[in-house]
């Protein structure tokens, strides 16, 4: 089934941001990223312009030191991969400029290149207590 870019821009936008990565639990915190506000609508970003829909995702964490980043960042992408997986999305992740002590290195091991480094990701996903944390923060029972 082919769909309109429009379409698909917004079905993709609605279902990220109201149905997928809103109703994300903190792994620290028991609220969604909603209610602690690590991102708005205007954090989300659709690319279109290539065969493969192309999704970027600007946060902030609530704290500059949050130890918990990398987990926020690989929450967001499983429960995309996961819930979207028909859009067959290309999903990055990204800290907002400033917002964590990370943002300020340049080496290697910043939390944006972790969780959007696909080797990492994926030997994240064959760890038995990543996947636990991952499968509690993305429920949805939360009634939303």
């Amino acid at each position: 089934m082919s769909y309109s870019p429009d379409y698909l821009r917004d079905l993709i936008y609605g279902e990220l941001y109201l149905d997928c990565i809103s109703c994300i639990k903190d792994p620290e915190h028991p609220y969604t990223f909603q209610e602690l506000e690590l991102f708005t609508e205007d954090d989300i970003h659709i690319d279109l312009s290539d065969s493969t829909p192309h999704v970027t995702i600007y946060w902030g964490p609530t704290a500059p030191n949050c130890s918990f980043a990398n987990n926020i960042g690989l929450c967001i992408k499983y429960k995309l991969k996961t819930d979207l997986q028909y859009l067959n999305l290309k999903v990055d992740v990204y800290i907002k400029e400033g917002m964590h002590s990370t943002k300020k290195e340049s080496n290697i091991y910043t939390v944006d290149k972790q969780v959007n480094d696909k080797e990492r990701v994926a030997a994240a996903l064959e760890n038995p207590a990543v996947i636990q944390m991952l499968t509690e923060a993305i429920q949805t029972d939360l009634g939303h």
